[in-house]
């Protein structure tokens, strides 16, 4: 068997890679992890960031939160977001800002990582961009700030406790 020409290459999404097959994350960790596979750790750190903030900002009741929100999901940019915030929603609040805390904390060591990485200009496997266009695919949420969040934002047995 011919060997890989990236044998002597440090894997920028190992500490992904390895979270989503960790038996002892929730299938929702492992997903939200596989999903972020191939993004720009810069891109994907501070864009899961700010997620987190707008969504804890909506809970909190905090001014402009849901502004902030909508205008983060009706972005014409890629989908990377939108398909995290999306994967988690629906699932109760408290859980939500629960798992994107943890892939907050995830991507901040990857991109800590990359940057040791690249400061000693170590060889590095390609990331490889699981977004074909930097545009949405279909069609964007409304940017209206007034929208009413669903049973997830207040049923959430995380909170209240079992229905």
């Amino acid at each position: 068997m011919k060997p890989s020409p990236y044998v002597d290459r440090f894997d920028l999404d190992l500490i992904l890679r390895d979270e989503t097959l960790d038996p002892l994350n929730s299938p929702m960790r492992r997903a939200i992890a596989a999903l972020s596979i191939g993004v720009s750790p810069e891109d994907a750190y501070y864009s899961t960031r700010e997620l987190r903030e707008a969504v804890s900002w909506v809970h909190e009741g905090e001014t402009g939160g849901k502004a902030r929100l909508a205008r983060i999901l009706s972005t014409g940019c890629d989908d990377y977001q939108r398909c995290i915030y999306y994967s988690l929603a629906g699932r109760g609040v408290v859980r939500m800002m629960d798992d994107l805390e943890w892939l907050e904390d995830k991507l901040l060591q990857r991109a800590q990582l990359t940057r040791r990485v690249f400061r000693e200009k170590l060889a590095t496997m390609p990331l490889i961009n699981p977004y074909v266009s930097n545009k949405p695919d279909g069609p964007l949420v409304s940017a209206e700030a007034d929208f009413v969040e669903g049973p997830s934002w207040y049923l959430d047995p995380d909170i209240v406790g079992p229905y």
